[in-house]
């Protein structure tokens, strides 16, 4: 087991990060930027370092001088959580040549899933089922060409990156130039590539993922699905566990999907296999997107349901352990929501709202877990992600484990000047009638506002 490891994030994950290493005997180096000079995951790890001003791209994204970091303070590993440098193979691949672990999976493996067209090339040679659409980036004129087979609505999407972005649907012929130029110019700012595919495009469906551990020894085990349809833009707002209201036949075909692609791309740590399954039928199809190769945001109602630490197996795998547990060890009991509490204003179309909170509470009581970084005089920076906290209730059923939920909910309250969240919004979500019965879309958010603008193939 390592004695020392990095934690190369910020907030709510970096803190999750320091806790399970503290667990495991651990010691911890924090980088920071100057702006989280003062932050609770500074003040908990035992060192920090800081490695540059508040931009993300001079400071978490500064990969040689959070490699420097770990090499001068002697840590032997860098944990990444999500986000920032979390799945960028050439920090890994960086990492390991300096004789640093890399909490996650080989750079190989990383670089290969990490472009989408890619993973769907690779996985559909072992059955995993694809949408229709291309398997190579395309240009526009490849593009019109897979239009004209396949039909539209079809969905243009960047080739790497991740988080629900650069996409765009062309829902006819005409829109389809428009939309290319736009989503190739999004991949270009966004992920430093302007290389793009096109998959048709569900204007029903529901996202399902399911979590994999895996070790350097070929042993594979998956932990269940999660629910992520409750999302606006592309983005996550609620997540469950297990996913309701889907035929059990359905849902062990995607679980064993997910293992079957784990295995075959010599997958290691922690990972998300990413579908869609299409709601306009039977809800007996369903659809490979995308692997994520690291934690996820809603990891705890995996962990909730299965009593199992993701993080801290995420370390002990990177550290050479094998598994600890087969897939008959792998316990499903009860029923976990989470709800992302973030620093924006659903009156102003979730526009980010940050600035310092001057008064913070947080729910508690039996069953409900909080994730966060966030206190009293705690600035939410403009420049990164405008996350305030996870809640997270457990209950043995559906009804009870939302019941939890409205309440915990109920008891947020959060104040700073210019200050919103989401809390408000998200007891009205988890209150309406399709999801109390399970039968919303990934569509259902924006469709209130905006319809025909929104995405049911998001991946985040």
């Amino acid at each position: 087991m390592f004695g020392k490891v990095l934690i190369a994030n910020r907030g709510e994950i970096a803190l999750r990060g320091i806790r399970a290493c503290r667990e495991l005997g651990i010691r911890t180096v924090l980088v920071h930027s100057s702006r989280d000079a003062g932050s609770l995951p500074a003040r908990l790890a035992d060192e920090t370092v800081c490695i540059g001003p508040p931009p993300a791209r001079r400071s978490y994204l500064h990969a040689a001088v959070i490699l420097q970091a770990a090499l001068n303070t002697g840590a032997q590993a860098v944990y990444p959580g999500y986000g920032f440098l979390s799945e960028d193979a050439d920090f890994a691949d960086a990492c390991r040549s300096a004789g640093v672990t890399f909490i996650g999976p080989p750079p190989e493996v990383m670089a290969e899933l990490g472009s989408k067209v890619n993973a769907r090339s690779l996985l559909s040679g072992f059955g995993l089922p694809l949408l229709p659409g291309a398997t190579e980036p395309l240009d526009l004129a490849a593009a019109v060409e897979l239009g004209k087979r396949i039909g539209f609505p079809l969905l243009i999407k960047a080739a790497a990156g991740g988080g629900g972005r650069g996409m765009g649907v062309a829902w006819d012929a005409g829109m389809l130039a428009e939309v290319f130029r736009s989503t190739q110019a999004t991949a270009a700012t966004l992920f430093g590539d302007v290389r793009v595919y096109a998959e048709r495009y569900l204007t029903r469906a529901r996202h399902v993922e399911v979590q994999v551990l895996t070790d350097r020894y070929g042993n594979v085990v998956h932990l269940g699905e999660r629910d992520c349809t409750m999302q606006r833009r592309h983005q996550k707002l609620v997540e469950e566990s297990p996913a309701p209201a889907l035929p059990a036949e359905l849902v062990a075909r995607i679980r064993a999907a997910a293992v079957t692609g784990a295995r075959a791309a010599g997958y290691e740590g922690a990972g998300t296999f990413e579908f869609l399954v299409d709601c306009s039928g039977e809800l007996s199809e369903f659809f490979f997107m995308e692997v994520n190769c690291r934690i996820q945001v809603e990891h705890p109602v995996t962990e909730m349901v299965t009593g199992i630490d993701l993080v801290a197996e995420q370390i002990r795998i990177a550290a050479g352990e094998p598994l600890r547990l087969a897939q008959q060890d792998v316990v499903l009991n009860g029923v976990a929501v989470e709800c992302r509490i973030n620093a924006e204003d659903p009156r102003r179309h979730f526009a980010p709202a940050p600035g310092t909170i001057t008064e913070l509470s947080l729910p508690a009581g039996p069953f409900v877990r909080v994730d966060t970084h966030a206190h009293p005089g705690c600035l939410i920076a403009p420049e990164y992600d405008p996350l305030i906290a996870k809640i997270i209730s457990w209950a043995p059923d559906r009804d009870t484990a939302i019941a939890r939920m409205r309440r915990a909910l109920g008891e947020v309250s959060v104040r700073g000047e210019g200050v919103h969240t989401t809390a408000e919004f998200l007891h009205g979500l988890i209150d309406s009638p399709e999801f109390r019965s399970a039968t919303h879309t990934t569509d259902h958010v924006d469709a209130l506002a905006e319809p025909r603008t929104t995405l049911s193939n998001v991946t985040l």
